[in-house]
């Protein structure tokens, strides 16, 4: 998909159709206006004939307009103009999106970057409609050996004022950068697990490491994790043929006396329980229990394309978990790298059993915050469905960022509390610690046994276990959290 930002007068663009917004009250935007004026008031015509009534999500498209270069104009709904806010921004960019995917348009020219929001400026909105474009066009076509029909659509223009091309150039980079790391991290998550191994993962983190010259990759292997005596990390990937691998990407845009921000992303590329298997339904989507790791990559390779001035490190420990006869067991006790030990109640909190070993691991880069995210808890999908992410945290203010980052990028979370009182439920009469807490607050509880190995740094902890794929006929990885953190990422740089 070519992108572009153009400021050309209406009269003077050449596209296979333009897309323009239509308020509730029949209140046109400054660019339909324009169209309407010299298409003989066309669009009013079939405003009073009833063909649009301009509700958030609705679209018309036009296919004739008289006397025009334009050969189409797509009607776009935003809704009521008092009410209008960034998610419905967003949710009349999707609309328009979709009408147009599956037709034979090449070429579009979108104008709503001139719509209006309070707090958001034309970087912003022209960011919007790069990612919301990008991610609605996204094909998985890898493993198909009878492709669908191509999407014919293969360029768009964001029209904007000269005076406001600066800001909109600078939303067309970040949005770029965004776009390629949410396909990047959907594309590793959608691929099955016979494919996408800890092997293959490292593989890909390297290709995308070796195309920037800030990015440096260490990948660590079973002996190395021997002998950082890893074990709870080990213990997970004992049932499994594939050895397990920790990625670890370095991205150096800071100075290099700035401590580095680590971002740590459980890399489970697939997840059959261990010794307590999972039950068969719906076992195929454990596939995704890479997700975090995959948006690690993904976020790595947006901090690069974009030129971050700051220092950034993804550690990525990937593994499988399966039932073989070497696999670990309920009852087994584990010596973690810490030191501390932990007594397996349930093989299938695995997750956290090698993320554990990773934090410890990110102690020696002395970093200045650590945020890890994984697909951890059902529970957590129970609690808060898949519309926000889990977020939980020992320090007020990051998780503070973390929430404003989430606003901004309208890639929601919701935070839960992380008090002392839950730590109880992970007592073990043989061991410093048990992995599972029981039926009671598992996202809590998983995040509390995580916060055990978090104690010497700024920490916070996103469950997207409910958010980083959808599930049924639309069934396919999301690329959250990398929006967000992208977002965190850039509010760092602008602080």
């Amino acid at each position: 998909m070519d992108y572009s930002i153009e400021s050309l007068s209406l009269d003077q663009l050449e596209t296979d159709c333009i897309i323009v917004g239509v308020y509730k009250n029949q209140q046109l935007s400054p660019s339909a206006e324009v169209v309407d004026d010299k298409a003989h008031q066309l669009i009013h015509n079939l405003i009073e004939r009833g063909d649009i009534k301009g509700k958030n999500s609705e679209t018309l498209l036009i296919s004739v307009v008289p006397d025009s270069c334009i050969q189409r104009v797509l009607l776009v709904g935003l809704g009521d103009k008092e009410k209008f806010n960034l998610k419905l921004y967003r949710k009349a960019l999707l609309a328009a999106v979709k009408a147009i995917k599956n037709t034979q348009i090449k070429s579009v020219c979108c104008t709503l970057a001139e719509i209006e929001l309070e707090g958001c400026d034309y970087q912003w909105r022209c960011r919007q409609i790069i990612e919301i474009f990008d991610d609605a066009l996204y094909q998985f076509i890898e493993t198909k050996s009878i492709t669908p029909p191509p999407i014919v659509l293969s360029k768009l223009q964001i029209t904007v004022a000269e005076k406001n091309k600066t800001q909109a150039k600078a939303g067309l980079t970040q949005g770029l950068a965004i776009a390629n790391a949410v396909s990047l991290t959907k594309h590793l998550a959608d691929l099955p697990g016979n494919i996408c191994t800890p092997t293959f993962l490292a593989e890909q983190a390297t290709k995308m490491a070796d195309k920037f010259s800030s990015m440096g990759i260490e990948v660590l292997d079973e002996a190395d994790l021997d002998s950082l005596k890893m074990n709870s990390f080990l213990a997970v990937s004992r049932g499994s043929y594939q050895p397990a691998k920790l990625i670890c990407l370095n991205y150096q845009g800071g100075s290099s006396h700035s401590k580095p921000i680590i971002f740590v992303g459980k890399g489970l590329t697939f997840d059959a329980g261990g010794i307590s298997l999972k039950s068969g339904a719906g076992m195929d989507e454990m596939k995704y229990d890479m997700c975090g790791g995959a948006a690690v990559i993904g976020v790595l390779q947006a901090a690069a394309q974009m030129k971050l001035p700051l220092n950034i490190i993804g550690l990525i420990p990937a593994s499988e978990n399966m039932p073989d006869a070497n696999a670990n067991k309920p009852g087994d006790i584990l010596t973690s790298m810490s030191g501390k030990t932990i007594e397996v109640l349930n093989t299938d909190a695995e997750g956290r059993l090698i993320l554990c070993d990773t934090l410890t691991y990110a102690e020696k880069f002395n970093p200045e915050i650590v945020i890890d995210l994984a697909t951890l808890t059902g529970a957590c999908l129970v609690a808060l469905g898949r519309i926000p992410s889990g977020l939980l945290g020992n320090d007020d203010e990051l998780c503070d960022e973390i929430i404003a980052a989430s606003k901004t990028a309208c890639d929601s979370v919701w935070r839960l509390p992380l008090w002392e009182e839950y730590q109880d439920q992970l007592k073990s009469n043989f061991a410093d610690m048990a992995n599972i807490g029981g039926r009671d607050a598992g996202t809590i509880t998983a995040a509390c046994f995580l916060s055990r190995f978090a104690e010497d740094f700024r920490w916070a902890h996103l469950d997207i276990a409910g958010t980083a794929w959808r599930t049924g006929v639309n069934k396919g990885a999301t690329g959250r959290p990398v929006p967000l953190l992208c977002q965190y990422l850039i509010n760092r740089v602008n602080a």
